[in-house]
């Protein structure tokens, strides 16, 4: 969840021009009824209902909140807080493919804003779809330190970010595995994934052979090659821009990409999709709106 310095300085940089000189592979996705002139990022789609989760913060991209809409047949409804919404900040929702569950980071163990306190949570679905209490993953999973994107792999690690000590850097990528009910593994993704700067969000593809990397300078990319991470490289100019890309989330074909980034003002954070295979019906279209760049903000 968290923004480098390094990219609130690159704000700095004209964005327009950045942008006519990159490929059309890229276009916003702005849907009336969801974007707004705050910060919008994080999206999640829930795999049974089809409602919107996402992350909206302050033009300065501070207090964050988890909200959800969903589609009225018209258009997508109004967000409202996210139905297992505590006090303090809360940010980074992911639901499992089967929609079961939903792991987010929250400081609702002390209600702060302070980002030193944000843990790793998950709450599970009842038999009627309604939300259980969520409840915070054990250590070592969680530290005494910040906790930012939990995302699963197909293969059972639970990969996030973390400034914890042992990594290679400042914040670092790391990945958990239960090894039996209530007991984890904890280590760190390593070199060919860390540096000794940042990164913040790790996002496994689908299909599990891919891993989206949000660190110093925007969206990175890995490849398993069938017993360890690659070295990342960074995605072409039609996604970093601007070095704010951030809160990505793929398509469940895993062709296309959904992330944010910070545009300045006016608009601040919205919407981008990458589509470097072709076009595909995604993110969902909802009524007659367009969901594309052409979509005004209401």
């Amino acid at each position: 969840m968290k923004r480098p310095l390094s990219a609130l300085l690159a704000m700095l940089i004209p964005v327009c021009a950045a942008a006519k000189e990159a490929p059309s592979t890229v276009h916003s996705w702005t849907p009336p009824g969801v974007s707004s002139d705050l910060f919008e990022s994080h999206p999640a789609f829930d795999p049974r209902t089809g409602d919107l989760y996402f992350v909206r913060s302050s033009k300065e991209f501070k207090g964050w909140r988890i909200l959800t809409s969903h589609c009225d047949g018209r258009q997508w409804s109004t967000p409202v807080d996210a139905p297992f919404a505590a006090p303090g900040a809360e940010a980074d929702p992911w639901f499992t493919p089967d929609g079961r569950s939903i792991y987010f980071i929250s400081t609702r163990a002390t209600g702060r804003q302070n980002s030193k306190d944000l843990d790793i949570w998950r709450a599970d679905r009842n038999a009627d779809g309604s939300w259980q209490k969520p409840v915070r993953l054990p250590e070592p999973v969680n530290s005494g330190e910040a906790e930012w994107f939990p995302r699963m792999a197909p293969d059972g690690w639970l990969y996030f970010g973390s400034n914890r000590a042992g990594g290679l850097g400042k914040n670092d990528i790391w990945r958990a595995k239960e090894t039996r009910p209530g007991q984890w593994t904890v280590e760190n993704a390593g070199p060919a994934i860390n540096t000794a700067g940042d990164e913040y969000e790790p996002l496994p593809s689908p299909d599990g052979k891919r891993l989206i990397v949000m660190a110093d300078g925007g969206l990175y990319q890995s490849h398993w090659d069938g017993h360890r991470w690659t070295k990342k490289e960074k995605l072409g100019p039609e996604v970093n821009v601007n070095g704010s890309e951030i809160g990505a989330a793929f398509s469940p074909s895993g062709k296309s990409l959904l992330f944010a980034r910070d545009t300045g003002e006016p608009e601040s954070g919205e919407f981008f999709v990458w589509q470097p295979q072709g076009a595909e019906a995604w993110p969902p279209m909802c009524g007659q709106a367009k969901t594309s760049g052409a979509a005004r903000r209401k």
